[in-house]
């Protein structure tokens, strides 16, 4: 994710900070265990890394399946029913870690 970030997509302080901390060997880092969905009232509003959850969450929900792409990028994958958020527009995603912090953040239009 890091290599293609745009100005809608960031890694949070929380993140950052966690991957400082276990590159010093103080922590092990958590894993990522899913995305949590949401709405910015269908505005592409660019996220600030200080950002710890979107503006409007609806949905957190584990990931289903990891492709490794490359040494340095792993795509995640969900699968959303439609009786998980029926009617409802969704303009911001993340991913959140086992200690529940969002580590990413991306805005789009809806």
């Amino acid at each position: 994710m890091a290599e293609n970030l745009t100005q809608n997509q960031i890694i949070t302080i929380a993140g950052r900070k966690k991957m400082l901390r276990a590159r010093a060997g103080e922590i092990q880092l958590p894993k990522i265990v899913g995305f949590v969905f949401g709405d910015a009232d269908g505005n592409v509003i660019a996220p600030l890394e200080a950002e710890s959850e979107l503006k409007n969450e609806l949905l957190r929900k584990k990931y289903d399946t990891y492709t490794m792409l490359s040494d340095t990028k792993c795509k995640y994958e969900c699968e959303l029913k439609e009786s998980e958020l029926p009617g409802a527009a969704i303009s911001e995603i993340g991913l959140y870690d086992a200690d529940g912090d969002i580590v990413t953040i991306k805005r789009f239009t809806a």
